[in-house]
């Protein structure tokens, strides 16, 4: 990781003197350099890079303590800047947890475009193949499910006050609909699936046994975990799937 800039190292909320929430404008760094008694200009870090740092620190940070235990000026001290430079790119600790949200949800809308390619598939391999991406991905990225949970304790108010969110789920349930259409058209899938129902109905299937993998092995003495039974459980979800979805 390359140095940030020298104003920017070390320090906490006493060191940049910035509170959890916005801050004003960057420190000169013309008055730096001269404060320093140099002549030469302070090599500036790659803006891109840093903002990209800051945001899979803060993601980290934020699914392990929440939003409200999340700690700006941890995710400063391991960032290895001042918290006043989280500031600067991101104007409060709530847009901040909200673009970790438009992240997230980006690597797993980036995932679905990379692997699921469902228009080569006929109805039925689709549908498998959508289960077993989705169940896959959630158990590979927990920390995503814990991120989801934790938006959901503040009501969802960050993914609705966010276009770019919203947007995200466009491409996923219109893919959905597609196949549908097409199963319907074949006469493998029955009419009448809404695609928004089907893909809260696969996400809740899959989402359980990571969220809910702990309390549930705790009360029941289950194993959710080894991968005999992960591998049962995607299985038994795709089958569960295709006898809703089949015409029979």
């Amino acid at each position: 990781m390359s140095r940030a800039p020298e104003w920017a190292i070390g320090g906490g909320e006493a060191a940049c003197g910035c509170h959890e929430g916005p801050t004003g404008q960057m420190p000169s760094v013309k008055k730096q350099t001269a404060r320093a008694g140099k002549t030469t200009p302070i090599k500036r870090r790659d803006r891109d890079r840093t903002r990209q740092e800051i945001l899979d620190i803060a993601f980290a940070e934020f699914a392990e303590n929440g939003l409200s235990g999340g700690n700006t000026d941890a995710i400063a001290a391991r960032a290895n800047i001042t918290k006043r430079l989280i500031f600067y790119y991101f104007n409060s600790k709530e847009e901040l947890f909200t673009a970790v949200l438009e992240m997230a949800y980006a690597k797993m809308r980036a995932a679905e475009e990379e692997d699921l390619h469902l228009e080569a598939l006929e109805p039925e391999a689709a549908i498998r193949r959508l289960v077993e991406f989705t169940f896959d991905f959630h158990h590979a990225n927990p920390e995503f499910v814990r991120l989801v949970s934790i938006e959901n304790i503040h009501r969802g108010r960050h993914i609705g006050a966010s276009q770019r969110l919203k947007e995200m789920t466009q491409p996923s349930i219109s893919q959905i609909a597609k196949l549908l259409a097409r199963g319907v058209a074949s006469g493998a899938i029955r009419p009448g699936v809404d695609p928004i129902e089907l893909h809260m109905t696969l996400n809740a299937l899959s989402f359980f046994s990571v969220a809910n993998r702990h309390t549930f092995e705790a009360q029941f003495a289950w194993d959710m975990s080894s991968p005999k039974a992960k591998a049962q459980r995607r299985s038994e979800i795709a089958d569960l799937l295709w006898r809703y979805l089949r015409k029979v």
